[in-house]
């Protein structure tokens, strides 16, 4: 695991390249993660990464602010939460479960297409872009956006759920229902207590091979995708093409 820091250093720039994509995020988005970036919080995160790159430390995705660049509030949907961002070569690319170009979906998105077989009948897509899920209204949002290369969840204590937290909860406690898709325990922790009933909450488990076709809720059979499909389509909205592959 990467080292911590200490919290007395001097806040960083916030137009230096710690955070690369900052300036093409969604206009919606940007008064939370401004107000993320000017704490305390967002100063630890950005002394961090900072620091962990100067050492050399590889660190995924490109873009870590990609699903906020690709899908504006206003036209959230559908929310995915992802925990940690993937930690192989050309593997995360800033939306959560997603990888890029010519990268065979590892295990959990595999899953998920076999789900989405299950439901809808089609073979299992061989590409694992989610682009088209973006543009439709899902995000896809790890609430831990950055990772070291060959090091799982080393950055899942830095700090960045102080945003991640922030932006779920703009999403929840807002009046337009949305369907959240929330797979295994990490994911499930964020729904309220008291959840807004407007809105659509389906849980399940993890997709992972570990989990997807254990009780008490197999991923495997969920048929989120047709509920989620059949919820959009009775609050007045078009359905998600679950199918639609690439960008």
């Amino acid at each position: 695991m990467p080292p911590s820091l200490a919290f007395d250093d001097p806040a960083p720039s916030v137009t230096d390249d710690w955070l690369p994509g900052l300036s093409q995020i969604a206009a919606g988005w940007r008064p939370v993660v401004d107000e993320f970036l000017a704490s305390p919080a967002g100063h630890a995160v950005a002394r961090f990464l900072r620091a962990r790159r100067q050492a050399g430390a590889v660190i995924y995705p490109p873009q870590p602010l990609r699903a906020l660049q690709l899908t504006a509030p206003e036209t959230v949907r559908v929310v995915i939460l992802g925990q940690d961002p993937y930690h192989g070569p050309g593997q995360a690319n800033g939306l959560a479960f997603a990888v890029g170009p010519g990268v065979r979906p590892p295990p959990s998105l595999r899953n998920i297409f076999k789900e989405l077989e299950r439901e809808y009948g089609n073979p299992p897509r061989s590409d694992g872009l989610l682009d088209s899920w973006a543009a439709q209204g899902v995000l896809l949002l790890n609430t831990s956006l950055t990772v070291e290369a060959t090091l799982p969840a080393s950055h899942a204590r830095i700090g960045w759920q102080a945003l991640t937290n922030r932006l779920f909860t703009q999403l929840s406690a807002g009046a337009r229902p949305l369907a959240f898709m929330l797979w295994g325990a990490h994911a499930q922790a964020m729904q309220p207590a008291a959840a807004p009933n407007h809105h659509l909450w389906l849980t399940a488990n993890h997709p992972s091979p570990l989990s997807a076709r254990r009780p008490p809720t197999p991923f495997i059979g969920c048929g989120h995708f047709r509920a989620c499909n059949d919820f959009l389509i009775r609050t007045g909205g078009p359905p998600i093409d679950w199918l639609q592959s690439g960008t």
